[in-house]
């Protein structure tokens, strides 16, 4: 079970990083908010970047999925209806919408650099067009922020009712899978408030970092067979 929370913690933090570069590193670098010129042009101007970032986008939906059957693995004798809760909405409802969402950041891409039926419009068309589908990406990856928040719920409670992992963990990541939850829908009901949102979830949001170093640091131990204030080091209980 030790070298399984050391597996599970390795793919939670590949996982961890290709999420961040693809949906923050690489948007953050080519984005420009109420432009869509400036943004068509940095695209084209960065256009190993933006590939490179699609390409870690898809790895991340394939790691979605391998972290969701790990901690399967992991939690299974735990309670195994909240485990397989998890890897549907972690990993079985997740990868496909990374994969469809690949389509929009590709429409972008051909847009703004003019490539193949592209070459027919002109240039602010062009622009117009490849904002539109980077938007569309962006509500898109809002939706899937739902399940990003739902499959935390039945994880947090593995880790709850476990013997190996600290309870505080899993009442953390309850709060953050609320969080996400809350965060998507203000995208959709508030949008001109998601940026405050943000702000207020982003401790809540550390959950699953500190998760994944727990795991990679400690890796799974039984709580109860730890030695306890009223144990001596014999293991024999001191007489009363």
């Amino acid at each position: 079970m030790h070298r399984q929370a050391r597996i599970a913690g390795c793919w939670y933090l590949l996982f961890v990083l290709s999420g961040f570069f693809a949906l923050m590193y690489v948007p953050g670098q080519v984005l420009v908010r109420g432009n869509p010129a400036a943004t068509a042009n940095n695209i084209a101007s960065h256009e190993m970047l933006f590939r490179f970032g699609i390409v870690a986008e898809l790895f991340a939906g394939v790691l979605a999925l391998i972290v969701a059957l790990v901690l399967y693995r992991l939690f299974e004798n735990v309670d195994r209806t909240q485990a397989v809760l998890m890897v549907i909405l972690g990993g079985l409802v997740v990868t496909p919408i990374y994969f469809v969402n690949v389509f929009t950041s590709t429409a972008a891409l051909r847009l703004a650099g003019g490539a193949d039926v592209a070459a027919s419009l002109d240039v602010h068309e062009r622009q117009i067009f490849a904002r539109f589908f980077l938007d569309l990406h962006h509500d898109i990856l809002m939706a899937s922020f739902v399940f990003a928040g739902l499959w935390l719920f039945p994880l947090g409670i593995l880790i709850y009712r476990s013997r190996f992992l600290p309870r505080f963990i899993g009442v953390w990541l309850i709060v953050e899978g609320v969080a996400w939850v809350v965060y998507s829908l203000t995208g959709f009901v508030s949008p001109q408030h998601t940026d405050r949102v943000w702000k207020w979830i982003q401790p809540a949001a550390l959950g699953e970092i500190v998760f994944t170093l727990w795991l990679l640091i400690f890796g799974a131990r039984r709580l109860a067979d730890r030695p306890s204030a009223n144990r001596s080091p014999s293991g024999v209980d001191p007489p009363s």
